[in-house]
């Protein structure tokens, strides 16, 4: 497994890096930016949803050609966790949003960290500012898809920013140079399709190969129309794997002693009943064998996985914590939305694919 390395730097470290090149005080930059930017007033921070390090080669002629820095996002590696963090610049055990299907403690309900809204309260669910609001004096903007505005994890993580709605590739390229052309120096946008299109028909498909395109096209468009004292950083909140039909493990073949079950197919926590927290950890490292590994809650925060960890935060962990080896997956057709067993490509766990980004640096030539 490949362990984020949260003092070295991560997709965390990557705005706080920006900022700190742009001259905002109280930043840190563990990732060298700071040199990569010199001379720069203006950066835009383009997020690519889905695309690991290990899959540049197949993203297209721009993209697959651009030097890319391989750093790693936090775990788990899947979307609401890494947007958080890196709209916050904390690793996910400080913010608390640790999966992307967290169990409400001292309920019963799960929610979907992608469609939550109003409960739990967002600023009291993930409490930690933003790193915009410490960038005023840059006017900050967001190009993201405009039905996203409203749902928590949107307020939690463009909290003291122009939020500009855009969809699809020109309408994102158009609305991050038309912010640079302007007053704004710090300017985040996101494509959300390459993920879409593995999660539905696999990495490597033919749809896949099509999102991969137009991808490319978004990142050269950009860049080829840099105004000369701006860069632009490329990078995403995780990779993907394909998940064969025979490696996939029902978890609902054995509820005995689980209460409720959250987390992802790669990673699972298991909230189990008073007392039987044993019992189902025992059962299920010999259920998973060598699919997952199988630990409890205290191991997993001991192993710093999450960074440090709030303990306000720690009962969204399960008392038994499961995450996937090589490319198997565990599913729960009693707690997860139908559209989860039909997934092709997964993320969450941490693989080499999963875990490793890119970080792409451009200047105008």
């Amino acid at each position: 497994m490949i362990t984020p390395d949260y003092q070295a730097g991560t997709l965390a470290d990557v705005i706080p890096g920006a900022l700190a090149a742009l001259g905002l005080p109280g930043m840190t930059d563990r990732l060298g930016l700071t040199a990569r930017l010199e001379g720069v007033s203006k950066v835009a921070v383009l997020l690519i949803d889905g695309m690991g390090y290990h899959q540049l080669p197949l993203m297209g002629p721009y993209i697959s050609t651009i030097p890319a820095r391989r750093i790693t996002c936090g775990f788990p590696s899947t979307t609401p966790t890494s947007l958080v963090s890196l709209a916050t610049g904390v690793p996910p055990g400080s913010h608390g949003i640790l999966s992307f299907f967290a169990a409400v403690p001292g309920t019963d309900m799960v929610i979907s960290h992608a469609v939550w809204k109003d409960y739990p309260i967002p600023e009291v669910w993930q409490p930690v500012p933003t790193l915009y609001l410490a960038a005023q004096e840059f006017s900050p903007v967001i190009v993201n898809r405009p039905e996203y505005v409203g749902s928590g994890l949107t307020e939690v993580t463009t909290r003291g920013t122009d939020y500009r709605g855009a969809c699809g590739v020109d309408e994102v390229a158009s609305g991050v140079l038309r912010a640079l052309t302007g007053t704004h120096k710090i300017v985040y946008g996101y494509h959300p399709e390459l993920d879409k299109a593995g999660h539905s028909y696999g990495v490597d498909s033919d749809e896949w190969r099509f999102a991969a395109s137009e991808v490319d096209r978004l990142v050269s468009t950009v860049a080829q129309r840099l105004p000369r004292d701006a860069a632009l950083i490329v990078t995403a909140d995780h990779g993907q794997l394909n998940v064969p039909a025979d490696h996939r493990i029902n978890l609902d073949d054995y509820l005995d002693g689980i209460r409720v079950i959250a987390g992802e197919p790669r990673v699972r926590y298991l909230h189990t009943l008073p007392g039987a927290t044993r019992d189902v950890l025992q059962a299920w490292r010999l259920i998973a064998g060598p699919a997952a590994w199988v630990g409890t809650r205290e191991e997993a925060i001991e192993a710093g996985w999450y960074g440090p960890v709030d303990r306000a935060f720690v009962d969204r962990i399960g008392e038994v914590v499961m995450v996937c080896q090589d490319d198997w997956a565990l599913l729960t057709p009693t707690f997860d939305p139908p559209t989860v067993s039909r997934l092709v490509a997964m993320h969450g766990a941490m693989t080499e694919v999963e875990m490793a980004i890119p970080l792409i640096v451009i200047r105008p030539s």
